[in-house]
């Protein structure tokens, strides 16, 4: 795969997300960096489950029912999070460089939408996910 700007019959993730003109490319790029908000979106609920879970929860046991019921609900959000990075993972991956800027734009849109002030670091753990 090489890098390229040229957008003629590009298929996006699969081959019913097909690219076959310019209406087509702008709904895709609107599409495609409305998934990368999304996904920001997705992050910052997680947070926000997270801080009220630990208030929530704060002094009960480490073994009562509560507990186990959030960390089944956080390994889904965690679950959840991981499956949609790497789908946008694999949209950057096809090395066209409009899809790449519609995937860092969902990503600063949905950071300016969705994260906290106080509470959204801008840093992350890892670099695909």
């Amino acid at each position: 795969m090489l890098f390229t700007w040229d957008a003629t019959n590009l298929c996006l993730v699969s081959p019913r997300w097909r690219i076959r003109g310019s209406l087509s490319l702008l709904v895709s790029l609107a599409a495609v960096a409305g998934l990368a908000a999304g996904y920001e979106a997705l992050r910052a609920a997680t947070r926000r489950y997270e801080k009220g879970t630990e208030r929530r929860l704060g002094d009960l046991p480490k073994r009562s029912q509560q507990r186990k019921r959030a960390k089944i609900v956080k390994a889904v959000l965690y679950a959840a999070q991981n499956f949609y990075a790497f789908m946008i993972m694999l949209l950057f991956m096809t090395y066209n460089g409009w899809v790449m800027v519609a995937v860092t734009a969902g990503f600063f849109a949905g950071y300016m939408l969705f994260a906290d002030d106080d509470e959204s670091s801008a840093t992350k753990d890892t670099a695909c996910h």
